[in-house]
């Protein structure tokens, strides 16, 4: 699925766009492409905007009293143009006695005062995806415990205790230059161990290893159908590290949940072919 992209306006001549500017950055922080147009547009202004953009959703704001009349006439002109396949929400000071009239004319959504940016987010989602035709993902589920990340300094030196103490296997080692790290997998038995080894100060282990020393580092969980099921923790409201799987170690595509999302974990997703 592409990225959703909306159009978030101020029609008429309301000078305030705090709020805008919330949703905006809220919508953006969801992984949404967002324009903002500025203060005091027209009608014919956001219509036009939001066709060269090719947005699939526009967000008004309005705190001024006009939204009766500004909100219906930007659903007008999407109309005259030939784009009423663009979503059309609305926000701000509206009276709730408004909001029938509103939806009658053709906005999707009203949102009032207090309404949870996440809240807002996902309702243009589900919008979007049921215009195109798009079945959301089916609820998460991992196929198993891929493997344990382990960091540490050298390899080389944590080789001796995995090995002789331990009595793993040394399955495989590969330099993985996009993620700054060379990682060496173990049989585990039931799972392996992944000892991630930085390659330079710019890799994410280095600095953990720098704050917390050698020791655990990730769990990562194998998943089918990678970025569905980043969707789905998307819409759950988890906070993502990945917004896309990236390339990980033996082929595979990865993906990481931010710990403040997993109770001070670090979940890695795992998908590998076959």
């Amino acid at each position: 699925m592409k990225k959703i992209r909306v159009l978030v306006a101020k029609p008429g001549l309301d000078g305030h766009d705090r709020g805008a500017l919330v949703i905006a950055q809220a919508l953006r922080d969801y992984g949404m492409e967002v324009i903002y147009t500025g203060l005091r547009q027209t009608p014919e202004q956001i219509v036009a905007a939001a066709i060269q953009e090719d947005v699939d959703c526009i967000g008004l704001s309005c705190l001024s009293g006009a939204h009766n009349e500004l909100f219906p006439a930007v659903v007008e002109r999407l109309k005259e143009k030939g784009a009423d396949d663009i979503i059309v929400v609305g926000g701000g000071v509206i009276p709730a006695d408004d909001i029938p009239f509103l939806e009658s004319k053709g906005i999707k959504k009203i949102f009032t005062p207090g309404t949870p940016t996440l809240e807002t987010a996902k309702f243009i989602e589900r919008a979007v995806y049921e215009r195109d035709g798009y079945v959301p993902s089916e609820p998460f589920q991992m196929k198993q415990v891929a493997h344990i990340g382990i960091a540490v300094r050298s390899i080389e030196e944590s080789l001796t205790f995995y090995k002789k103490i331990l009595g793993l296997s040394l399955v495989h080692t590969e330099t993985v230059e996009s993620q700054n790290v060379k990682v060496a997998f173990l049989d585990g038995g039931n799972l392996y161990l992944e000892l991630l080894e930085p390659l330079n100060e710019k890799s994410a282990v280095f600095k953990f290893i720098e704050k917390r020393g050698e020791g655990l580092h990730h769990v990562a969980l194998g998943v089918t159908d990678i970025e569905a099921r980043i969707r789905r923790l998307k819409e759950e409201g988890i906070q993502m590290i990945d917004e896309s799987a990236r390339p990980g170690a033996e082929g595979a595509q990865v993906a990481f949940l931010h710990p403040k999302s997993a109770h001070g974990v670090l979940y890695e997703l795992c998908e590998k072919e076959g």
